[in-house]
């Protein structure tokens, strides 16, 4: 029998270092491997063009860099002491999209993912990424306040 996987959402936001810690302290208890996913929505970070003005462009290496830096890797210095098999992704796109995507692609027994994310009007706006998630996947899924 395989290893459990545990696919975590986590943003830089309070709400996804909430539910990194719960999937972590789950998986000490059942020996699974984690993975966590980062995702850049790209719409979100990229402005809108505007007739006659043109954005500027965005450095997408510098961006994952300054991601690693704020996101990735401050939560797997926390858990480094554990002997846990923990993996780490950062992608861009949809947030709901490539979570779903990922949870398919992994073969993940469960998401962790915060209630709320990094931008609750966008969330109230837009429909949060774990709503989203709780009405397309096909894991549990467990919602971290």
């Amino acid at each position: 029998m395989s290893k459990l996987l545990y696919l975590v959402a986590v943003d830089g936001g309070e709400w996804g270092e909430r539910a990194a810690d719960r999937a972590i302290h789950l998986a000490e208890k059942t020996h699974a491997k984690v993975k966590l996913v980062t995702v850049i929505d790209w719409p979100y970070i990229h402005p809108m063009i505007i007739e006659g003005a043109a954005a500027p462009l965005l450095d997408k290496e510098a961006e994952e860099m300054t991601v690693k830096a704020k996101v990735i890797t401050p939560l797997v210095e926390k858990y480094n002491t554990l002997s846990l098999n923990i993996t780490t992704e950062l992608l861009w796109g949809d947030p709901a999209v490539i979570l779903k995507e990922q949870v398919e692609v992994t073969n993940a027994d469960m998401i962790f993912v915060g209630r709320q994310g990094r931008s609750s009007v966008v969330d109230t706006l837009f429909g949060s990424v774990a709503n989203k998630l709780a009405h397309s996947v096909s894991v549990p899924i467990v919602l971290v306040p």
